[in-house]
């Protein structure tokens, strides 16, 4: 993160930054405001959410020696992202009157192949996608050539960077590359609803507030943040989007975007719930201590399967076109077919420079290219056994006609 030059500064008066985090709330404002160089927040819908999340992180989180450090500059980052996008969208108004016409967007339970399928559909030269540097800070898209040698990219870069070199580990768990495409977090870290906050620290209290919050107001700062980004881009040009929590809030995120062309990916979920048991439990070591994956697990089993079964019941309000559903072993077995069927599905073509684009990605980038994640069976490793995960998404998986894989 970009330190200020000088102590940040309320008033005049300098600020330091308490150890707690509800008494630091004003000092997280004030730093923000010194790093970005601008004070407009953009209204003030977020701070409801910014304050259940200080009250956990002091009440529930167990920081280890360097967490509670990187909570208080991830607080102060998403200010600034806010603040400086906020000033984007000040500086041209006319993009806010810019429509986003049927969105492909990509959703689902988590580690069913939405980031391979993602990575894939964001080779197309016909799509433009939500780039990890420009996620992080939200900006008109400068031209391809300019990329690697802006600030912000080189940020970005820096800060995967630092990411794996602490726990290389990671890289074969959830590959990230800053002008790789990437999920909507990002955006939505900007009104500190996200579940980024609940997958990183022990936080139940945020994790039950953020599974019932009115998401509607994320979603239209998400829409302005899709407008500026894009805003050099012909306006007909399609939107991809990913992010397995839109299943989540699947109702509200086709409120915001009644045209949105939803893919959801499927898988066994008993094939893959220790992986992501493991993504967390990676992602929580580096600030917390001690990790209780028991506890994760069944956490986590709890809000997908609400999750999923809730998104069946929203999905029969809607014209059933408006969805396609994509098994993993279908995806496995032709990745660019499958896209194609995609894309025919909701009215468009893949040209032949997109299927050539996307063939040549296919064959650079083998799967387990950057390690292969091995991680222990649910029953051995979390305190679920493979029949109980599929007990609870019985009616999940009854529904899509999911089978149980074989290990």
């Amino acid at each position: 993160m970009e330190e200020p030059t000088e102590a940040p500064t309320l008033n005049g008066m300098p600020v330091s930054i308490p150890n707690g985090f509800q008494e630091a709330e004003e000092a997280f404002h004030a730093r923000a405001v010194e790093i970005a160089g601008c004070d407009d927040f953009g209204g003030q819908d977020y701070l409801g959410s910014l304050r259940v999340l200080l009250a956990a992180y002091d009440e529930e989180a167990r920081f280890n020696a360097y967490g509670a450090d990187v909570a208080r500059d991830m607080v102060v980052g998403a200010l600034v992202k806010r603040l400086r996008s906020q000033n984007q969208l000040q500086g041209h108004p006319d993009f806010l009157n810019r429509e986003i016409k049927r969105p492909l967007v990509i959703c689902g339970l988590v580690r069913t192949g939405s980031t391979a399928l993602h990575y894939l559909m964001g080779q197309d030269p016909d799509l433009q996608c939500l780039q990890y540097w420009l996620g992080a800070q939200p900006q008109p898209r400068p031209p391809r050539a300019d990329w690697e040698n802006h600030p912000d990219f080189i940020q970005a870069d820096a800060e995967i960077e630092a990411m794996y070199q602490t726990d290389p580990s990671l890289r074969a768990i959830h590959f990230m590359m800053p002008e790789g495409p990437e999920e909507c977090r990002q955006l939505m870290v900007q009104e500190f609803t996200d579940d980024g906050f609940e997958v990183n620290n022990h936080v139940p209290s945020y994790s039950r507030w953020f599974e019932n919050v009115d998401m509607k107001p994320t979603y239209l700062r998400h829409k302005d943040l899709i407008r500026l980004i894009g805003s050099n881009e012909p306006e007909d040009k399609t939107w991809l989007l990913k992010y397995p929590v839109h299943m989540r809030f699947l109702d509200t995120f086709l409120e915001v975007y009644p045209d949105a062309c939803v893919i959801q990916t499927h898988r066994d979920p008993a094939a893959v719930f220790s992986s992501y048991v493991s993504l967390i439990s990676g992602f929580r070591a580096l600030v917390e201590d001690p990790i209780d994956r028991t506890e994760i697990a069944r956490r986590q089993l709890e809000l997908w399967v609400r999750g999923a079964d809730r998104a069946i019941e929203i999905r029969k309000k809607h014209d059933q076109a408006q969805f396609y559903d994509l098994h993993f072993s279908d995806f496995m077995q032709d990745p660019v077919a499958a896209v194609a069927r995609i894309k025919t599905h909701f009215g468009l073509s893949l040209s032949g420079a997109g299927e050539q684009a996307l063939h040549h990605w296919q064959a650079d980038n083998p799967q387990h290219k950057h390690g292969k994640h091995v991680y222990s069976r649910a029953s051995e490793d979390v305190g679920l056994s493979s029949d109980e995960i599929r007990d609870h998404f019985s009616h999940y998986m009854n529904h899509y006609g999911l089978r149980a894989e074989k290990r």
